[in-house]
């Protein structure tokens, strides 16, 4: 493996373990494409801990539109993740459409604007989350791919709502609601409540129904998913993991605003393998 490879697998490995496990299902010449999609998703995913002002950031995505759009092979040239995905790009023919989408989904990331909608919502998690798992089936099986782009779609909004119910604490500390308008002002509550103090009592019903929003997207998903190829399980394996957090987030007791729902090595280990060894 060569300095490179090592670095991306790293940051994969520390900043998204679940995908990083859920790679190590995927055949070996495949694999190095995969990291290269996750580590570049945890890179963009992680701008706003990084750079705190909004205009910084938007010249990073930038930087990272122009790459990728360049047919220079010197461009990102030194910057060992940009080679990796660029190489990863050409060699699976993946299209740079879905990644100028991308980044321009996670301009919303940069700022502290309300998220509109159910269906604003939904898209951010079609154009990030869902694009990853097609990316990464294209990777897998360029002939299949396409026939489970809607099931990709759902698996997308499942595992990214989930993502965002395990944020929560730390987009709350900074001002950031990834909750829709629309479905706050249905519980009862807005952004300006739900972002203050301990989100007033219409907070934990918006947790509840954010939550209900995901586990409509993993049942849509699940009732298909038994045709989905062994080829194309990898990409899709991290959604192995979401119906283990939303039970955790909904024990007696537990509190989403307040604490990140975890679960063993042992256990993600457990659900990944029979994932990939069973289907669903």
């Amino acid at each position: 493996m060569t300095d490179g490879a090592d670095v991306v697998t790293e940051a994969v490995r520390t900043a998204d373990h679940d995908r990083y496990l859920s790679a190590l299902y995927a055949p070996q010449g495949k694999r190095g494409a995969l990291l290269a999609l996750y580590a570049f998703n945890a890179e963009i995913a992680g701008i706003r801990d990084r750079i705190r002002e909004a205009l910084p950031g938007e010249v990073r995505l930038q930087w990272w539109r122009d790459v990728i759009a360049s047919d220079d092979a010197d461009a990102g040239a030194g910057n060992p993740l940009a080679e990796a995905l660029k190489a990863a790009t050409a060699a699976h023919n993946l299209p740079k459409a879905a990644f100028d989408n991308y980044l321009e989904a996670r301009i919303f990331d940069l700022y502290d604007d309300p998220m509109p909608s159910r269906t604003d919502l939904e898209g951010y998690c079609g154009e990030t989350a869902s694009a990853l798992i097609q990316l990464s089936s294209m990777v897998l099986d360029p002939a299949a791919a396409p026939d489970f782009a809607e099931l990709a779609g759902r698996a997308g909004c499942a595992q990214a709502i989930t993502g965002l119910l395990l944020l929560l604490p730390r987009h709350r500390a900074r001002g950031q609601c990834f909750v829709p308008a629309d479905l706050l002002a249905a519980v009862g509550t807005s952004r300006e409540e739900f972002l203050s103090g301990d989100g007033g009592p219409g907070a934990v019903r918006a947790v509840s129904a954010m939550i209900a929003l995901a586990r409509e997207h993993l049942g849509a998903f699940e009732r298909d998913a038994s045709r989905l190829p062994q080829s194309l399980r990898p990409a899709f394996l991290p959604l192995a993991l979401a119906g283990a957090y939303l039970d955790r987030m909904e024990r007696p007791g537990f509190s989403v605003l307040k604490q990140t729902a975890r679960l063993s090595t042992l256990r993600r280990h457990w659900l990944l393998l029979r994932r990939a060894t069973k289907g669903w």
